[in-house]
């Protein structure tokens, strides 16, 4: 969320960032400065009236000393009067606040200088290129087929169970997928993120916390009668762990990483691009998330890059790293990078992981501040990363490591799978 000193002193510098996303901040900045305005206002004449009915106190308690009672009753009905006016400005000021909250939740982030213009994916930059693109022979299968061919993934009883986009992993499907969040989370620890187990529920406040809510695209899975939420991806309970929290600045850098199966309902997937693990509604994901001092958040995404980067470099997958353009750009983000892997047999990059910076946006909604040197209290950066999603991972190496007889594991997964090799 975005304070509201910032519009005020920045209000044209961010009507022009806002265009990149292709979208018209000017109407929300200047309703959001009014109502501001008009809360400082409320603000300043209630507590004039607080400040008088406290002299009236004092003044009331002196004449009842003093033997004047009547003068005193003349103070106390002016008192009267103004519990009155002041409860009718308290209400407003409660009105006023509310809907200036409205307003700056309908405001997406900022976009970074390094952000291009771009209406979507189509316009995204591609900043690095790693492997040669694989050409499989005219007898290569998609990863559905191969699922289904070894028997290692079942869609068809996953759909049965709940329906289309929750499948069934079994055998050695299931076991690839302990060895790759097993990888996932040893790979992380190895880099200084520290493991959390969290819940896979939140609260309506942890959503509202990193920008989950309001819920626009109705994308979240809700519990109405407990108004809970299942979590659309680690990122949300791991970064609410520090909501309303102050820290020092020596708490920098904060590095956790967490395991947890992702609830999405994709409303609105359809067609080809969507079919076998392209795109489900549950599936499991690695996360890393930091907490970072302003001054570092940048050289800590550049570090959160290199280590996705690694990570697929020791699995062999052929991955492109783009930054995202403004149209295709998160709400929360500030900038974003996407990995994509190659899929030999659809012919096709798949998104795999998009590691962000936030800046304060999700501090500021969070309440996440720390102590500065000086003693000042400052918003935190905070950032995170997929390391990695599980799905499209799988369908690569299921659909690229393809030999005949059977599909090969990358080396690095031999130890925490138990096997080297799918038949």
């Amino acid at each position: 969320m975005l304070q509201i000193q910032v519009i005020r002193d920045r209000k044209d510098e961010i009507i022009q960032a806002m265009k990149k996303r292709n979208f018209d901040a000017a109407p929300l900045l200047e309703k959001a400065i009014e109502l501001d305005s008009l809360r400082r206002k409320t603000q300043a004449d209630n507590d004039s009236l607080l400040a008088e009915m406290n002299k009236l106190s004092k003044e009331i308690g002196k004449l009842y000393k003093s033997g004047e009672p009547k003068k005193a009753e003349v103070l106390k009905l002016k008192t009267i009067e103004l519990k009155e006016q002041i409860k009718e400005l308290t209400e407003t000021l409660e009105r006023v606040k509310q809907e200036l909250q409205e307003i700056l939740y309908q405001l997406p982030n900022i976009p970074n200088d390094l952000v291009p213009f771009g209406k979507d994916e189509s316009d995204n930059e591609v900043v690095f290129t790693y492997g040669d693109i694989l050409e499989l022979n005219d007898n290569a299968l998609p990863h559905w087929d191969l699922a289904k061919k070894y028997d290692i993934i079942d869609f068809d009883l996953g759909n049965k169970i709940t329906g289309a986009g929750f499948p069934v992993y079994k055998g050695k499907g299931a076991k690839l997928q302990r060895a790759l969040i097993n990888y996932f989370l040893d790979k992380n620890e190895e880099a200084g993120y520290r493991e959390m187990q969290v819940p896979h529920l939140i609260n309506e406040a942890s959503g509202y916390g990193t920008g989950q809510l309001p819920d626009k695209e109705g994308q979240m899975y809700v519990i109405e009668r407990d108004n809970l939420y299942l979590i659309p991806t680690a990122e949300v309970p791991v970064t609410n762990l520090y909501r309303d929290v102050m820290l020092s600045e020596k708490d920098f850098p904060i590095k956790n990483t967490a395991y947890t199966p992702c609830f999405r309902r994709e409303a609105g997937s359809y067609g080809a691009h969507v079919r076998g693990l392209n795109r489900l509604h549950q599936f499991d994901k690695v996360e890393i998330v930091r907490l970072e001092h302003p001054d570092r958040s940048y050289e800590a995404l550049e570090e959160m890059v290199e280590h996705v980067k690694q990570i697929l470099i020791e699995l062999g997958l052929p991955f492109r790293i783009v930054r995202l353009c403004g149209g295709d750009l998160g709400f929360t983000s500030a900038l974003t990078y996407d990995f994509e892997v190659y899929s030999a047999a659809q012919k096709r990059w798949l998104e795999v992981s998009s590691v962000s910076n936030f800046e304060d946006f999700q501090a500021n909604r969070l309440k996440l501040r720390f102590k500065d040197k000086d003693g000042k209290k400052r918003l935190a950066h905070t950032l995170n990363g997929s390391s990695l999603a599980l799905p499209r991972v799988v369908a690569a190496l299921l659909e690229n490591n393809q030999i005949e007889g059977g599909i090969k594991l990358p080396e690095v997964l031999h130890s925490y799978a138990g096997f080297d090799k799918i038949d």
